[in-house]
């Protein structure tokens, strides 16, 4: 087996099994292979591939490490770079593609599309937010290869990180124009064209967004599994007790937001249901039960689809519906209510804490763990929001759910903030004890939707460039007309967003005469 032809059959096999998707037979070959010439550096690169579609990036970045120190090739670096994206080692990704690049300049003869290193170069800056080094890369890739339909689309969501969402659409449009099967920037179309207004036009694109649910190793989401009953897309029922199952998808916001819908969803069916996650039960029952008897409240999707006519994803509603800006207002605003008991009860506690008089605020300043580049950009760190904190006239009221230490309040608190979020199991929780409140600051995360779907004032901490939702620099919201915003001015600078808060609380709430 050691003779070199014998070597060249072996992994001539392993390239066609793994290129086949025969990763386990490819792994087998290799490891002989590399047993009778462990330097081999083509096996131990391929090697490292294979660790990386077994989702282990610790093992092949070791793999693809020991073929670089055996032979430095540009395909090598290539392919570190890859595998440190998708361990969330940005600038370690960053740094392998710029190897690449230099060895591919200064050794021509070592043959790879610089394009290829070029691109995953920007992959790691724009992920690791270095959004104007990422675009200079870009447009460099699109110079070398206009019809670089991955680089447009990221181009296209780098200019929006910078603030030129119309920019933003015409790269997603070209990315798409080039490679109809690009979905992820069909997806983007629509997020840009919603977040400047353009709703109508914005749903069918929309209707994609699941193919730009990223990670946080800049993998994109997996193609919803079908249904076997057809999706309402707006058209009239076949009988007037037609059933309509709407089908829970991405975050407690979302369901929160678009909740709202449900009622105009009963006015085309006989019937509706939803599967509510365990979190929204009990409010989504004290605030649909009695008053729309025929929404029924499910705890997953049904085994048995006969008892359905049809479906629809939460977020696909709009669409069917035929919701833009100018008939938004056809949906109920205040749509979801506190159980009046729980908000009685934290009514009492409040009372103990907060004389009458004295503002009870409540206080959100960190999103969740569902994609840690946005939690970023959009959570404010205990140590800055420290200065809200300290302004003296209010009673503060957490609201936020600490996944980390990071997020977590020193403790001993100071004595005008309160946490009670212990004691508060899930969204009815969490109503009852906004409802008691005069004002709720938060940044864009769920308790921002519930509080201003019960009807209480919020005033929303809102990234630079940030979720379609909230438009383009807008201070309010159509969404919920008792919703203030406030914008950052440029990217990451919570510095001046609190200082135009506290002149503002400085105004809703001036110290009396004493």
């Amino acid at each position: 087996m050691t003779e070199q032809a014998d070597i060249d059959g072996i992994f001539t096999a392993a390239l066609q099994a793994f290129f086949s998707s025969g990763h386990d037979a490819a792994r087998a070959q290799l490891d002989a292979l590399l047993q009778a010439q462990p330097e081999h550096a083509g096996a131990l690169h391929l090697r490292g591939l294979v660790a990386l579609e077994a989702k282990e990036p610790g093992g092949a970045a070791h793999w693809i490490e020991h073929a670089l120190h055996v032979r430095p090739n540009p395909v090598f670096f290539n392919s570190l770079s890859v595998v440190q994206i998708r361990a969330g080692e940005f600038v370690e990704g960053a740094h392998s593609a710029r190897r690449g690049l230099e060895l591919a300049r200064t050794e021509p003869f070592l043959s790879i599309d610089t394009s290829i290193l070029a691109f995953n170069l920007g992959v790691a800056l724009q992920l690791n937010d270095d959004m104007e080094a990422a675009e200079q890369v870009y447009r460099d890739v699109l110079a070398a290869n206009p019809v670089h339909s991955g680089a447009h689309n990221n181009l296209g969501l780098v200019l929006n990180a910078l603030g030129d969402v119309e920019a933003a659409i015409v790269h997603h449009r070209r990315a798409y124009d080039i490679d109809p099967a690009n979905l992820e920037a069909r997806s983007n179309i629509g997020h840009m064209m919603l977040a400047v207004g353009r709703y109508e036009e914005a749903w069918p694109h929309f209707e994609y967004r699941w193919a730009a649910l990223g990670n946080n190793r800049g993998e994109r989401g997996a193609r919803p599994a079908g249904l076997p009953v057809p999706q309402w897309l707006g058209e009239p029922p076949t009988r007037p007790d037609a059933r309509l199952f709407i089908v829970y998808e991405q975050g407690f916001g979302d369901a929160l937001q678009f909740c709202r819908f449900f009622p105009l969803a009963l006015d085309h069916f006989g019937s509706v249901g939803f599967n509510c996650p365990k979190p929204l039960r009990r409010l989504f029952d004290d605030s649909f039960g009695e008053r729309y008897p025929r929404l029924q409240l499910f705890d997953d999707l049904p085994a048995d689809w006969s008892d359905w006519d049809c479906h629809s994803p939460m977020l696909s509603l709009p669409m069917a519906l035929g919701i833009g800006l100018q008939n938004l207002d056809t949906a109920p605003h205040r749509y979801l209510c506190a159980g009046p008991q729980r908000a009685a009860y934290w009514r009492t506690r409040l009372a103990e804490v907060a004389p009458e008089g004295v503002p009870r605020i409540g206080i959100v300043w960190a999103g969740g763990k569902i994609n840690a580049h946005m939690d970023r950009m959009r959570s404010i760190a205990p140590a800055q929001i420290g200065r809200l904190l300290a302004w003296p006239r209010a009673q503060w009221i957490s609201l936020q759910k600490a996944d980390d230490e990071a997020k977590a309040l020193p403790i001993p608190h100071p004595p005008n903030v309160t946490d009670w979020m212990s004691e508060i199991a899930d969204f009815a929780d969490t109503a009852a004890l906004v409802e008691a409140l005069d004002l709720v600051i938060a940044v864009d995360t769920s308790v921002a939707h519930l509080a201003a779907a019960i009807g209480k004032r919020v005033w929303l901490l809102n990234r630079y460039a940030g979720c379609w939702r909230w438009l383009r620099e807008r201070p309010d919201s159509p969404w919920y007309p008792g919703m203030r915003i406030f914008n950052q001015s440029r990217r990451g600078n919570w510095v001046d967003v609190l200082s135009t808060l506290i002149e503002a609380l400085e105004a809703e709430f001036p110290e009396r005469a004493r």
